[in-house]
């Protein structure tokens, strides 16, 4: 069974607020909000596999498929300078997070088939704002160091996750297609429902299918509140059947207020959960569902008991 059929053919669930949940709920030091640090941390060893065991056995209980997505966000060039990593370091340190995650996914082997290993892609800057913007033959270019260590590692797909704007997802998209490997596109929104960029969610899906002949897998939203999105996504054409995912921030607040907040915002679980059953709704092929800033497993239950 390809990819593709298995996206097809069940449910997934993938985990929530990797950084904010070891940040606030464990006490966790991330420098730069950079989770792969702690791959080369020996007292972290078992950190990381810990924090996806328990969204694994959520996915076994209600029979669900799971990604594991790798903690990879931050591990990119300008990002590994400045928390001292060289170009040969984060080669080796995307590397160590996929292979942590096959020796993690071989320890459920029964459900081998409805298991598969994301490495995780993050933007060139800051995932809420953009203050500089790339090309996209720059994209393609400055992102391909990292998608290239994670399909050599074994991955079955790459996921960008909060693209601002749609040159740097395309230059992704493309440099997973020269590397032939699967690529997810995953849109950070603002409270209007739009891109940092200004653009709507239906213009950067149409364009980014346009120029790359539709090669995303499928598109996906994160780091928003479905309240900021859903006036979006109540009507539209064909373009709502290519967001097959979503992310969601367990808080209401813009990303300026949570930028600014000193305190986990976890937001209304409950409500949280209703609010993935009208998406369901809303998003007549909506497979995938996680979280993002602020939750953590007891969202993810929460919004299984609305939504599968």
């Amino acid at each position: 069974m390809d990819i593709i059929e298995k996206i097809n053919s069940s449910v997934f669930l993938t985990d929530g607020g990797l950084e904010t949940d070891l940040i606030f709920n464990k006490g966790i030091e991330l420098p730069h909000f950079a989770a792969f640090t702690l791959l080369d941390q020996p007292e972290h060893e078992n950190t990381l596999m810990d924090y996806y065991n328990d969204y694994i056995e959520e996915a076994i209980k209600h029979n669900a498929g799971f990604i594991l997505e790798s903690p990879t966000w931050r591990a990119n060039p300008d990002w590994g300078y400045k928390l001292g990593y060289s170009r040969d370091e984060l080669v080796q340190v995307n590397q160590k997070a996929i292979a942590q995650l096959i020796q993690l996914k071989s320890r459920y082997a029964d459900f081998d088939d409805t298991f598969l290993i994301s490495g995780c892609i993050g933007p060139r800057g800051d995932g809420y704002s953009i203050n500089e913007t790339m090309t996209v033959k720059q994209a393609h270019e400055y992102h391909n160091l990292q998608i290239r260590a994670l399909k050599n590692a074994g991955v079955d797909m790459i996921s960008a996750i909060t693209m601002t704007y749609c040159d740097e997802a395309i230059g992704i998209a493309e440099s997973a297609k020269s590397n032939n490997i699967p690529v997810v596109i995953s849109f950070t929104v603002e409270t209007n429902g739009d891109l940092p960029s200004g653009q709507t969610l239906e213009k950067a899906i149409l364009k980014i299918d346009e120029v790359t002949d539709h090669y995303p897998l499928y598109y996906m939203i994160n780091c928003a509140h479905p309240s900021h999105f859903m006036d979006k996504i109540k009507s539209g054409g064909s373009w709502k059947n290519r967001i097959r995912g979503v992310r969601a921030n367990a808080s209401c607040k813009s990303h300026d207020e949570l930028d600014q907040s000193v305190e986990l915002d976890t937001g209304n679980k409950e409500e949280l959960g209703k609010l993935y059953h009208i998406l369901k709704t809303q998003l007549p092929d909506l497979k995938v569902f996680g979280g993002c800033c602020g939750t953590d497993v007891s969202h993810i239950r929460t919004i299984c008991e609305h939504t599968l």
